[in-house]
Order: structure tokens, then C-alpha cells, then sequence
């Protein structure tokens, strides 16, 4: 049996991407060692395969980084493996280093355009640093592929590559039923990443202008404090509610008794521009509608498969006329033809050829 290695630099217990992959790398044959980081507030985990998480002394920073990736590059100089899994350029350099070192087959998925992340693009000079990894290991990867064909088209035609597509679509969820409610009150849900770009800060002001409806956020991250701020000085503590990060199934029940998804990443650089983030298609497969940015790839499932609306104007009073829109729509039928196709099976047999086909 093929030992693969696969590391990714979050705590592993929110991402689902890299929870299905490991799943189905083991259902094709792998044995698989999953290696993350640990904080003081993970959640715990319990996987079917081998995990590995490393509690660092730095958790930001230039120093958060090479701390990671020095340590990481002597786990895998250490650990049996026949295959390497890089997940993102935050973790490429080490398994680079290591595939070379040691002859491995190498695989990188990226998840984003990670140099054109806004945290990045703020910041010239270290934007400049990993702009210069990426410019120096990418161009000479033969098995890889991202989460959207817009990147997938960005780094073919930059790098000469030959990224493939595996979305990251969700499973197809069974035996979720919506609850019985006597409330009429509907429910937004964001879920993901609570970071600058994402738009919630406008969803927050729309709430301003909408009754009878609530707006849940799932997540954390680095705004965390400046929307509950941005929430009590608007005062709709009565309208909002910060559910924190939630394990991927109870997320799912939370997310199918929603009423209407929203994804409102700005034009924030070219990273956010490509995106097709995965809460889209947990929206879908909970069957319910989604409004969402006038960006490319999320534009064209929104068009392709009739399942809500895209931005047309981002200000406040007009977003909560679209919303109200929605919530007076059925959306059904398109939703469960969308929820058919846009599952994480459909991808399993792509996936399965990029790694029955290794370089």
C-alpha cells in the first residue's frame, strides 16, 4: 500500500476540502498521514486515517511560517511516504524540497491565488517573497490542479502548467430534513472565513433595512471583534447572531434549516476575483437559494443553474429588495437538479485520474 503524506497549515478541523480528499485517497488505496497544526481553541478530531498536528511557538508572522515549514520539512525528512500532497503555497517549499531530496512524486492542490490574497496584496514586500516561491516551484510541478477553472487558467497560461479542476463540492448530504418552525421569521447564514473581503461588514448594514429576518455567522477569524463591534454599534444584537466555527456536520444541520446563503467577497485582487467558495455549494446541497458577488465563477453557477442571484449594486437598501426577491421565490426544483450534479462524487473519478497518473 502507497504511503501518502498530505499537509496542509490550518488545525484540520474545519476544512473540508482537504477532509474529503484524504477520505477518498484512502478509498482509492492510500495510506494516509494527514499533517496540520493544533492552536489552544481547536476543535478535536477524529478521522479514519492517521493525523499529525504541531502545536508552534509562533502563530502569525514571518516567523509563524518558517517555523511551520522548518518543522514540516523534518517530519517528512522522517516519515515513510511514497507520495507528497502539498495543500497551498504556505506548505510547497518544504515538500518541494523534500520531494527532490528524496525522489517523491509530488501533488499540489491550491486552494486560491494565494500571492493575490488582500492580506497580500496589501503588503508589497511579502507579497514580493512568496511571489518569488511561487515563480521558482510552481512552473516545475507536473501533477496539480486548484478548486476553480479561472486559477486553473491563471496558472496554465503564467507557468506553462497543466493544473486540472476538482471543485470542492460538498457530499451529498442524506437523511437532513429541514426543522418545523412556527416562527416566521427567515434566516441568512454566512459561513466561512470571517476575514477582510469577505463582505460580511455589508451584509451587517443590509440587516439595517430587513424585519422579520435573522442573520447567522459561522466562523472565525481575523475580524472577528470588529463585526460583534460593528454589530453593537448599529445595535442588532436582536438581528444577528456569532455562532463561531462549528464541526462540518453540525454545520450542515444549521445550514439546511437557512432560509438563503450569501457569499459577498469583494473584488479584492485577483484571488477573490476567481473565487467559487465551497459555502456556494454547501448552500446548494442544503437547498437553499444564494445571493452572491458579481465575480466570474460564482456569477456562472448562479446563471448556469438558476439557484438565486448575483449583486447587482452593492448598497444596502438594494441588497435587502434582492433578499426579499429570494425569500418570495421558489427556488426548489433548480436547487435539487443543482444538488444532483454539484457533489463531491463527480469530482472523485477526476481526482482518481490525477493520482492512478502520477509524474
Amino acid at each position: 500500500m502507497k504511503r501518502i503524506v498530505i499537509s496542509v497549515i490550518n488545525d484540520l478541523a474545519t476544512d473540508q476540502r482537504v477532509s474529503k480528499v484524504c477520505d477518498t485517497l484512502q478509498e482509492f488505496g492510500f495510506d494516509v498521514l494527514l499533517i496540520g497544526r493544533i492552536l489552544p481553541n481547536s476543535l478535536s478530531i477524529k478521522r479514519n486515517y492517521k493525523t499529525h498536528r504541531m502545536k508552534l511557538l509562533f502563530n502569525k508572522g514571518f516567523l509563524f511560517y518558517a517555523e511551520y515549514n522548518l518543522r514540516l520539512f523534518f517530519k517528512l525528512l522522517f516519515t515513510k511516504k511514497d507520495v507528497l500532497l502539498s495543500n497551498d503555497l504556505d506548505t510547497l517549499l518544504s515538500n518541494y524540497l523534500i520531494s527532490r531530496l528524496q525522489n517523491k512524486k509530488i501533488v499540489y492542490d491550491s486552494h486560491e491565488l494565494f500571492t493575490e490574497v488582500p492580506e497580500l496584496v496589501n503588503r508589497p514586500k511579502t507579497q514580493k517573497v512568496w511571489r518569488k516561491i511561487e515563480n521558482t516551484i510552481v512552473p516545475k510541478l507536473k501533477n496539480c490542479y486548484t478548486v476553480c477553472q479561472s486559477i486553473a487558467d491563471y496558472y496554465n497560461s503564467k507557468y506553462q502548467t497543466d493544473f486540472k479542476v476538482i471543485k470542492n463540492l460538498p457530499i451529498k448530504s442524506v437523511n437532513l430534513k429541514k426543522k418545523v418552525s412556527d416562527s416566521k421569521e427567515k434566516v441568512v447564514i454566512y459561513q466561512g472565513a470571517l476575514n477582510l473581503g469577505r463582505g460580511i461588514e455589508l451584509m451587517i448594514k443590509t440587516m439595517q433595512h430587513l424585519e422579520n429576518i435573522k442573520f447567522i455567522i459561522i466562523g472565525d477569524g481575523d475580524i472577528t471583534n470588529i463585526l460583534k463591534q460593528q454589530v453593537e454599534e448599529l445595535n442588532l444584537n436582536s438581528k444577528i447572531e456569532f455562532l463561531g466555527r462549528k464541526h462540518p456536520n453540525e454545520l450542515k444541520e444549521i445550514t439546511i434549516n437557512a432560509d438563503l446563503g450569501i457569499s459577498f467577497e469583494e473584488d479584492l485582487g485577483l484571488n477573490y476575483r476567481y473565487a467559487l467558495p465551497n459555502k456556494i455549494f454547501d448552500y446548494i446541497n442544503a437547498e437553499i437559494p444564494i445571493l452572491v458577488s458579481d465575480l466570474p465563477e460564482m456569477k456562472r453557477i448562479v446563471e448556469d443553474y438558476s439557484v438565486g442571484e448575483i449583486i447587482l449594486e452593492r448598497k444596502p437598501e438594494f441588497i435587502a429588495q434582492q433578499i426579499q426577491t429570494i425569500l418570495n421565490t421558489d427556488f426548489k426544483d433548480s436547487l435539487k437538479l443543482a444538488k444532483k450534479e454539484l457533489n463531491w462524487q463527480s469530482e472523485k473519478e477526476k481526482l482518481k485520474l490525477i493520482f492512478a497518473n502520477l509524474d
